[in-house]
């Protein structure tokens, strides 16, 4: 987590950058990051769902707390794959103006991608296609507090 927060830290040095977590997978992801980057920014949090009425989709759930219009944004994935979330996000916030908006992610998938040209910066771990619980990883709600990965067999 520390080279992580080193490179984010570096990229945004001397701005004061937003870091975006949707939730509830990416809230232990967040409070890691946000203590090893080792420059002042801030937090806000927003949560997504999907749905599959007339095709997949995805809708808001929770909004920001703040407005991003000529921020530095930095969206804080848990696990990137398809890219259809990250997707959604990058275009919904771009209508807000910010002054920037780049990702990064804990867990990446990129040979699972359907969508291309996401901003993802830094990624912690690319990993095969396996379900993991822990860190903030669930399965139906559950093993979301364990302290590290497991792979759910």
């Amino acid at each position: 987590m520390r080279q992580l927060g080193a490179e984010v830290g570096a990229a945004h040095d001397g701005r004061l950058p937003l870091l975006v977590a949707p939730l509830k997978a990416s809230l232990v992801f967040v409070t890691d990051l946000s203590r090893a980057l080792g420059i002042p920014h801030e937090l806000d949090f927003l949560e997504l769902a999907a749905y599959d009425q007339d095709g997949p989709g995805i809708r808001l759930l929770k909004d920001l707390d703040g407005e991003i219009d000529g921020r530095h944004v930095v969206i804080v994935e848990d696990v990137v794959d398809t890219g259809l979330s990250l997707h959604y996000l990058c275009k919904t916030l771009r209508l807000r103006g910010p002054a920037s908006l780049t990702a990064v992610t804990l867990l990446d998938r990129p040979y699972r991608r359907l969508v291309e040209d996401l901003p993802i910066t830094h990624v912690g771990f690319t990993v095969p296609d396996e379900l993991f619980v822990g860190y903030g990883f669930d399965l139906d709600e559950r093993f979301r507090n364990l302290p590290d990965l497991h792979v759910a067999r």
